[in-house]
């Protein structure tokens, strides 16, 4: 059965008949704001996709790491997981995951039958996880926004070692986080190129998006930072011509363009605080709890479980997509531009008030 994602604009679109483009979109996390598309040859798009060996040396640079793989985005690489630590680890049968999160996580470990283990906000206590285990930590997490520091980090990748294990850590919105001393860096990418006794680490698989920081999710390119045994195991299994060349091109220049990088994270910190403010206002204390998330996206709960779900509806019939949570208890709300918050505004405040004149 195939989760549901944001994202669904067409289909929500005829569901509340309104055309496409009469919406405010913001039921993903990825940036409103694009990286401008460079100038692509014809060459490149006439050739079968190749490596593109400036775009490795420039990914190496931006996730500060010595060995990592370019994937059409992460989801063949969270499908494909589970069966192939299988044929490297036939001991291991469980799995810890986020009980709130990206839910293809735990749909692949399930399929391949593996014994799920999920954990509140809370990582799960080190003395409890079982040896051959996968732990899997989405950082920052996605809805939720908590974020593990890199100290927390290397605990649990210490703790995974020493147990025969495997930390997967999903770093799909760690750009937007910033740190005195890693700043957009990965706090997984370490881990997962250290090396012990001059032997690669095969304990740690780190999962980078490139379409939400850049706004570029259409062209569907990631990265995996692992060592080179867990990189040629995925090349062998997913096959050539992953990632098509306009694509790489793309990402070379993005990835290279670090005054670009500097202004989007500043934007997208100003959208962030203008939008959460207008959330405050827009929906009173007696219907909001909390907001919590990061520079990409906002996720709203409150004091009464069905008003998220009444919300959503209310705020779609006004042409605006946000994400209802699986647990239909939350919404989350992608950041839109300062010509779209105007009308957000207006659309969150009417149903606001709908809401409460209905209760």
């Amino acid at each position: 059965m195939a989760l549901l994602h944001g994202g669904q604009l067409q289909q929500v679109a005829k569901q509340f008949n309104i055309p496409p483009s009469d919406w405010i979109d913001v039921s993903t996390g990825i940036a409103p704001i694009s990286y401008p598309i460079p100038d692509i040859p014809l060459s490149v798009w006439q050739q079968l996709p190749q490596q593109n060996p400036e775009l490795i040396a420039a990914a190496q640079q931006y996730y500060q790491c010595s060995q990592l793989m370019i994937t059409n985005g992460s989801q063949a690489i969270i499908k494909a997981l589970p069966s192939l630590y299988r044929q490297s680890n036939v001991n291991s049968h469980n799995v810890y995951l986020p009980e709130r999160g990206y839910k293809e996580h735990a749909q692949a470990w399930k399929n391949a039958h593996y014994n799920l283990h999920f954990y509140q906000d809370n990582l799960p206590e080190l003395s409890d996880i079982l040896p051959n285990s996968v732990l899997v930590i989405i950082n920052p997490n996605n809805p939720t926004g908590i974020f593990y520091n890199a100290q927390t980090i290397n605990k649990y990748q210490q703790q995974l070692a020493h147990l025969n294990g495997l930390l997967v850590i999903d770093e799909a919105f760690i750009d937007v986080m910033s740190d005195t001393t890693l700043e957009n860096q990965s706090y997984g990418n370490q881990a997962a190129n250290q090396k012990e006794n001059q032997r690669e680490n095969n304990h740690c698989l780190v999962l980078r998006s490139f379409g939400k920081f850049f706004g570029l999710a259409g062209i569907r390119i990631g990265f995996l930072v692992a060592s080179s045994s867990w990189c040629q195991a995925f090349k062998e299994l997913l096959g050539p011509w992953q990632v098509n060349g306009p694509a790489q091109l793309i990402a070379q220049h993005a990835l290279q363009d670090t005054s670009w990088q500097t202004t989007q994270r500043d934007t997208l910190k100003r959208l962030r605080m203008m939008q959460e403010g207008m959330l405050k206002q827009a929906f009173p204390q007696t219907i909001l709890q909390t907001i919590n998330g990061c520079d990409l996206f906002l996720t709203l709960s409150f004091h009464q479980q069905d008003t998220a779900k009444k919300l959503y509806t209310l705020l779609c019939q006004q042409g605006v997509y946000c994400r209802l949570a699986d647990e239909q208890d939350t919404l989350r709300f992608g950041l839109t531009t300062e010509e779209s918050l105007e009308r957000l505004t207006i659309a969150c405040q009417q149903a606001a008030q709908q809401l409460i004149e209905t209760r």
